[in-house]
Parts: C-alpha cells; structure tokens; sequence
C-alpha cells in the first residue's frame, strides 16, 4: 500500500537532506513546492554588517541569481524583523514592494509570503515564495513556519561562515 506523502514525510527529507546548506535548502524547496506550493522560491540571510539580504538558494537562478543582495529595507520588512510573516496577495501589492515586479510578472507570479527564519529572538533571514494572485493564507503559516526553524541550522552555517578568512 502506498501513502500520499504527507507534511511530516516531507520534513523528514529535509532533516535527511541536512548534510550540506545547499542540499537542504534545495529539500525546503522541494518540500514547499510538493505542500502548499510555489513558482519562485528564493532564501535570503540577512547580513547587518553589511546592511545586505544576501541570496543564497533560487529554485530559478536564471532569473534570480545566488548571490544577489538588495539592502535590507527596515520599512517594508518590518513584520518579517519582527517574526511575522509578510503577505503580498497580488499585484498591486507585488508592485508597490518591489522595483523588479514586472519580473516577478514574467514569472507568473502576483502573490508572496515572506517566512522569517528566527533564531534566539531575532530574525536572520527569510524564506520567499512566490505563487499565482491569492495562493498564500494565514492558513499556511503553521507549515511555513516549520520549514523556516528547518532553514535556521543553514542560515546560522552561511553566517558562521562570514567570521572566516
């Protein structure tokens, strides 16, 4: 007999997935994708000495590249610093947040949730899923959140990784 995977399936591929920053990033990606769904998926790390959200995973790095920064905008992501998820729930709203919507467009996509990834009371950087207009609800932030604790150990990996030569 053969089950549907379930959320906690996924969760376990993740957790089994954990050997490198890449590999589970690419397992949150594929488990988000597999669960409540996405078009775009991107992982950003916030690096205050820098003032930088540094990408490091896209699901689509064609058109948004590892390793791309845009300075952290305190105004805009204030509820994500604050460890709320932020909800943009179609175009109008993609396009008063960010200066590259008509990419964003291109892509299918008019909606996106932005999924603080915490650590000790602060937010470190933040999962961003981008869908068709309307896909992302209150409803999925139980579920967003779990694969956010899951992407803290990578997030706190790639910062650790800063204080080296």
């Amino acid at each position: 007999m053969t089950r549907p995977s379930t959320t906690y399936d996924r969760f376990a591929a993740i957790t089994a997935a954990a050997d490198t920053v890449p590999t589970r990033l690419a397992a949150i990606d594929a488990a988000l994708a597999a669960g409540i769904g996405h078009k775009l998926f991107t992982v950003l790390v916030l690096n205050w000495e820098k003032g930088e959200n540094q990408r490091y995973y896209s699901n689509l790095p064609d058109s948004y590249r590892v390793g791309g920064a845009k300075p952290i905008n305190k105004s805009s992501a204030s509820s994500v610093l604050e460890g709320q998820c932020r909800f943009l729930n179609d175009y109008n709203d993609i396009k008063a947040a960010f200066f590259d919507h008509e990419l964003i467009r291109s892509l299918g996509c008019e909606s996106c949730v932005n999924v603080p990834v915490r650590w000790n009371g602060k937010t470190i950087g933040m999962l961003n899923a981008l869908h068709e207009a309307g896909w992302y609800t209150q409803a999925d932030v139980p579920e967003l959140s779990a694969y956010a604790a899951l992407a803290a150990p990578a997030l706190l990996e790639i910062i650790a990784g800063w204080d080296k030569p």
